[in-house]
This record gives structure tokens, sequence and C-alpha cells, in this order.
């Protein structure tokens, strides 16, 4: 047995490799620091430019592409084409927009499999050649070709979400401050928007749009370096194992998480959490109850005693089949459908609010305009890297003090952590709403505050999407979770192109009345955050309960050792 209360001394030949063991600490740190300002950048340059798609449109009509779709209105003057409908033009734009969304959503379950099933690298590998190809697809394309604007977009969303899945294990490595890495990366997925808002600022510049994406595309060999040297070949587990090493040149590979979770002692799961990542793991040494345990089941207890320490094996389906993923899916699918019908229609809901305004008499005066609210909305995105930490630090700093309240009731750090969403969960549903009204007022100016609102509530919302998905529920299914919400959602996305439809047609283009329907719907997601928060109180009465049953049990087995 090992002894407690005495220290061993090393060996002498092993005192000599305590320096060697300080060298690995400081690389060792330096990796997962590159590893996490590598992955930001990458989420915030790549993972999901798709939704910066009302600033690529501007740059497609202005190329012209599906320009034949237009036709010349009833009441054209022979010296305007400013009055020429092309209605087809802006629906045909909606659909790629639609379908490229559908996919960065639907496609997430089949990829989220793949990440559990064979690892970081041969998702990323993946993921590498669908954003090499959609960017390569966008650099040969022309007003011509204009039709292959489907397919690479597509390609761009599913090769984006792979990137963003891959990273967010990323924040295993930092063990407390997990939840906040979670919702940085996600925040930096916002931000990536900005990109094509970049492309649109170039482009006016004088520079060709073939060559800006042929540029993205060589950006492909920084992808594959940073697969090989800085992420792991299968996952990061969490709790993080005690000198966890990665990347190509680690002789050590990384375990699944379901692997370390069955090699793990139960008992070190707390120590493990409380450990940061930039630290050494000693070796923990049971503590007095787990002694206490140890003593009594020597007394003919020892089956019982360990049963009741296992932690239930809790299967992919009884998750699928929960409340508590019922309601997050339809709290994650209302407020996702409102955020892409209003990315789908911004430009010609802009170009409307423009043509309605009398100030404005000339094309290029109303074409300029439009340009400089389609640059203001691309320009908040960037912010939504700097918004999506402050969900983290919700989560984190209510579940710190969560788990102090809850160890002197015996609680577990499970219960806190599904407790301190709930916060978070009807902060982004307040967001959203308070967006959806500023939208629905087809004034100019108060556009501004619906941009702000938009990249506020969307941070928020794809943030804490993964961060209650990696605490709510066991971390090997987090791939296939993931990948599942998102793709249930997708499904509901698709109700932004009728939902267009309507716009365009009964409604004439006024989206008013769409949008005071989303502001009631809206309500629907308030169910959510009260569906969790039930939950934890009828967890927390359990182990009350639990808790004071046991207590006898323990106070008879002291006595009977006295």
């Amino acid at each position: 047995m090992r002894s407690i209360g005495t220290e061993k001394e090393p060996p002498p030949d092993q005192q000599g490799s305590i320096p060697d063991a300080m060298e690995h600490l400081r690389s060792g740190r330096a990796q997962r620091l590159a590893t996490l300002l590598s992955g930001l950048v990458e989420c915030m340059c790549f993972a999901g430019v798709i939704f910066g798609w009302a600033s690529l449109v501007y740059v497609f009509k202005d190329l012209h592409y599906f320009k034949d779709l237009c036709v010349p209105a009833a009441n054209q003057t022979a010296n305007s084409t400013l009055d020429e409908d092309c209605r087809a033009q802006d629906e045909q734009f909606s659909l790629i927009f639609t379908i490229g969304s559908f996919m960065n959503n639907f496609m997430t379950f089949p990829t989220g499999y793949i990440f559990d099933r064979f690892g970081t690298t041969v998702a990323r590998l993946i993921a590498i050649s669908f954003y090499t190809t959609g960017t390569l697809l966008i650099a040969f394309s022309s007003a011509a070709t204009a039709v292959i604007l489907f397919p690479a977009l597509s390609l761009l969303s599913v090769g984006g979400i792979l990137f963003i899945l891959t990273n967010m294990q990323v924040g295993n490595l930092f063990g407390k401050h997990r939840s906040t890495i979670i919702t940085l990366y996600n925040g930096a997925f916002d931000s990536s928007s900005a990109v094509f808002l970049i492309i649109k600022l170039l482009y006016e510049q004088g520079l060709k749009l073939n060559t800006m994406f042929l540029f993205i595309s060589a950006c492909s060999a920084w992808h594959l370096v940073r697969t090989f040297f800085l992420m792991p070949r299968h996952h990061i587990p969490y709790p993080l194992p005690p000198e966890y090493t990665y990347g190509v040149s680690c002789q050590r590979r990384s375990r699944s998480y379901r692997t370390y979770e069955e090699q793990r002692c139960p008992k070190s799961s707390d120590e493990d959490e409380m450990h940061d990542s930039n630290m050494l793991h000693a070796d923990s040494v049971p503590g007095e109850e787990h002694l206490t345990v140890k003593v009594i089941a020597g007394k003919g207890n020892l089956e019982a005693a360990t049963d009741s320490k296992k932690p239930a094996v809790i299967s992919f389906w009884s998750c699928v089949c929960s409340k508590l993923f019922f309601w997050h899916l339809v709290w994650l699918s209302v407020m996702q459908l409102r955020h892409y019908l209003f990315i789908g229609t911004f430009n010609p809901t802009l170009e409307r609010m423009v043509d309605q305004d009398p100030a404005l008499g000339t094309e290029e005066e109303r074409k300029h305009l439009v340009s400089r609210y389609t640059d203001a909305f691309a320009f908040t995105q960037l912010c939504g890297v700097l918004c999506a930490p402050w969900n983290g630090l919700i989560l984190d700093r209510h579940k710190r003090g969560k788990k102090k309240a809850g160890s002197s009731h015996g609680g577990v750090d499970s219960l806190a952590d599904l407790h301190s969403c709930v916060l978070s969960l009807a902060i982004t549903v307040l967001q959203c709403t308070a967006f959806s009204i500023c939208a629905s007022i087809p004034v100019l100016p108060v556009q501004y505050a619906t941009f702000i609102l938009q990249v506020l509530s969307r941070s928020f919302l794809y943030g804490g999407n993964a961060a209650f998905l990696a605490v709510a529920f066991p971390p090997e299914h987090f791939g296939k979770l993931y990948g599942l919400v998102m793709g249930l959602s997708a499904v509901v996305a698709l109700l932004q192109y009728p939902s267009f439809t309507l716009i365009k047609g009964p409604l004439k283009g006024d989206p008013f009345y769409v949008n005071i329907g989303f502001i009631v719907l809206m309500l629907l997601a308030l169910v959510n955050p009260l569906v969790v928060f039930l939950e934890c109180r009828r967890r927390q009465n359990q182990q009350t309960t639990q808790h004071n049953s046991d207590s006898p049990a323990m106070t008879s087995g002291k006595s009977g050792l006295e």
C-alpha cells in the first residue's frame, strides 16, 4: 500500500532531471499559449466568414453576378437604372446564403461524429480540403459562372464549422478558464464575418476579387502547420491529465475523453479541475473522507462504497431525449433563425429604407449610403470577439461562486456548472428580443443600435450554446451533441427562405409584420433557462436528501471503528 504522510526521496539518478522537467514545463506553457493564440486567429480570420455575406453581395452585384435576372421596372426613366426590378437577383443571393447557412449547421452532426470517432487531425484535414476548394471556386468565378457560388459557400461553411469545432477543445488546456476560452473562440467565429468587409474595402480600392481569394486559399499551408504541430492527434481530455503533451514531436499521444474518464480516479476530479493548465499536476493523495470509505469498506462494505462512488454512465440517446436538450434546441433554433433572416435580407431591406428617404435624389447618393451602412454592419461584427468573453466571465464567475456554496452542502461541480448557465441563457434571450425590436423600426439611424445588439446577441448565442453543451452533458458526447443540435436547428433555419419570399411577395418588401412575429416567437426561448433552473433545483433537492440519508450511515460506521 502507498504510505500516507511521508514523502519518498527521489533517487539520485532522478534528481538531475529536475531542470529538464522545468524546461519541459516552460516549453509546454509556450506551446499551449501558441495553440490558444493561433486558434484565436484561425477562428477570427477563417471559421465564420460566410456570415459577412452582406458585404460580399455588394461586391457581387457590382460585378454583375445574376444581373440577367433583373428586369426593367414599369416606372423606369430613360437615364436611370435604379428602378430596375432585381427581386429575382436578391432571391438568388438569399438562396445561396440560406443553403450555405443550412450546411453550416446541418453538416455539424456528421462532422461532429467524424471528430469524435477519428480525432482532430482527420477532422482538420477534411476542413482544410473543403475550405480551400470553396475559396478556389470563388476565385475562379465570374458573372457568367455565378452559379458556382452555391457549392462554394457551402464548402466554406462546412470547412469553417470544422475549424471552430476542433478549436473549442483548446479550452480544456486552461482548466478554470475553460468556459471563457470557449466563448472567446465563438466570438472570434462571429468576428470572422468582417473578413468579407475587408475584401469589399480592398475591392473598392482596386484589388481584384480573385486575387484576394487566391491568397486565402494559400493560407491552407498555415492551417496544415497548425494541425500537425499545435493540435493533438485525437482529443484534448478534460480534466487534463498530469504532464499532458501533444503535437507531432511528442512521444505521448493525447487520449480521448472516454479513455481518460474511465482511467481517472473519481475523487481526483475536483482536484484536477482546480488546477490551471500552466501548473504541474502532482499525484493526488487521498483525503480523510476517501480513507474513511476505504476503512469502512474493509469492514465488509467495499462493494457498496465502490458502487456509490462510480459515476453513472450516460448514453448519447438519453442525452438527446432529455428535456434539457429539447428546450436548448428550441432556444437555439428560434434565435438563430432570427439572425439568419436578418443577415439574408439585410441588403434588400437596407436598399428599401434608402429608397424611402426623400432627401436622397441621385442613384450615386443612395448607393453610397447603402455602402456606408453595409460597412458599419460588417465593422460591428469585428466586436464579436470582444463581446463573447463577457458571457464566459458570467459563466465562470457565477460557477465559481456556486462551487463554493455547493461544497458546503455536499454539492457536486456538475450541478454548479449547470446552475451557472441559467443567467447566461436568459440574458441571451433578452438581447435577441431587443435586437428584434430595433430591427422592426424602419428608420435608418436606428439600425446602428440594431447592429450593436445583433453582434452582442449572436456572440452570446453561439458561445453560450457551446458552453452549455460542454457542462450539461458528458464530454465524450460533446462533438455529436454539438453537431446534432446545430444540424436540427439548421432544418428550422430553412424557414428563412419562405420568410424572405413572404416579405418579397405578399408583404411587398416590408418585413415589419415578420419582425413582429419573431418578437412574439422569442418568448418561447425563455422556457429554456426556466427549465434549466428547475432541473438544478430538482437535482439539488435530490442531493440534499441523499446527503442526509448517507450521514447516519457514516456516523455509525465511525462509531463502530472506535
